[in-house]
């Protein structure tokens, strides 16, 4: 590997780590969240519905939190071995669908709270919109970008 290669391999694997640890601590207050909610007053009177809705975003949550950790377990159990292109590619697929599971943990966990205190009218409307916030921001515009970007060098 020419040294120009492996400067490239670790300033990509910096820039992961740093989205990771970007992402990770939004997935573990949710998550922590989602796990003390069952043991509040309340939690007993909710429907199958949010009871459903709940354990989505739980189980999101947890899926995020294992996607997004997993780069960094490979990190280190690859302790001074060289930095590897397809632990990098691998590592930003994890990224990736641990930022999906956490838009659906997220967008799950809104619907849950909306809707019990305030019912469907108004959980739908407010989940549906967090979804959409979630699917332009953090995927359809950087797509969009990158399309762009794409067609100004080859044109």
């Amino acid at each position: 590997m020419l040294e120009d290669d492996a400067t490239t391999l670790h300033t990509e694997l910096g820039e992961l780590l740093n989205a990771i640890r970007v992402a990770l601590p939004g997935v573990q207050v949710l998550f922590a969240f989602l796990l003390v909610v069952p043991f509040s007053q309340r939690f007993h009177r909710v429907s199958s519905a949010q009871e459903g809705a709940y354990f989505g975003a739980l189980l999101c949550a947890a899926t995020a939190s294992v996607l997004l950790i997993a780069p960094s377990a490979h990190h280190r159990l690859r302790w001074r071995r060289p930095v590897e292109e397809r632990s990098i590619r691998w590592g930003n697929r994890l990224l990736i669908l641990g930022t999906l599971f956490l838009a659906f943990a997220t967008v799950g966990a809104v619907f849950f709270i909306t809707d019990v205190l305030f019912g469907p009218r108004a959980s739908i409307p407010v989940a549906t919109a967090l979804g959409a916030a979630c699917l332009g921001l953090w995927y359809a515009l950087p797509l969009a970008w990158s399309r762009r970007g794409e067609h100004a060098r080859r044109g």
